[in-house]
């Protein structure tokens, strides 16, 4: 990521929720300890998307962990992002996946793993894993602990 707003977006100021997660504006700012191995977690215990086929809201705890390279990602811009899936209508997969790779295209981390973990459509909970690749050698890799259904309250 070569261009960072400078001030970022949002930081400070007061955003609007975006209509679509392709109309959010993610902001980067420079890493704070560049060249140092360390990883970065957001929890999202009530993402919410729309169901493509019937409308009805789905639900899921996500959880996304990176090793920042040259930038973070500003963390109410990505708040912002993710609340745009409220009116999004798309499958559990499409959801989980595509906002693993639009962060790692933007922000170009050395990695990044996204876990979604989505209560039950159909009776079936859905839960979802992606990953950019190998974690980096050395990084601390805590497990992300969020339990099988029937142990989520």
């Amino acid at each position: 990521m070569t261009d960072l707003p400078i001030p970022p977006l949002h930081l400070g100021q007061t955003s609007a929720l975006p209509a679509s997660p392709e109309a959010a504006v993610l902001d980067y700012v420079p890493n704070p300890r560049p060249g140092k191995p360390y990883l970065v977690r957001f929890t999202a215990p009530e993402f919410t998307s729309l169901c493509p086929v019937t409308g009805q809201p789905d639900f899921a705890h996500l959880v996304i962990d990176y090793a920042p390279a040259a930038t973070i990602v500003e963390s109410k811009s990505l708040k912002l992002f993710l609340g745009a899936f409220r009116n999004h209508a798309a499958f559990h997969e499409d959801c989980t996946v595509g906002i693993g790779e639009r962060l790692f295209a933007e922000m170009a981390p050395v990695w990044l793993r996204i876990g979604g973990y989505w209560y039950p459509r159909g009776g079936i909970p859905i839960d979802v894993f992606w990953q950019s690749g190998e974690p980096p050698a050395g990084l601390w890799l805590p497990a992300q602990d969020v339990p099988g259904y029937r142990g989520r309250g």
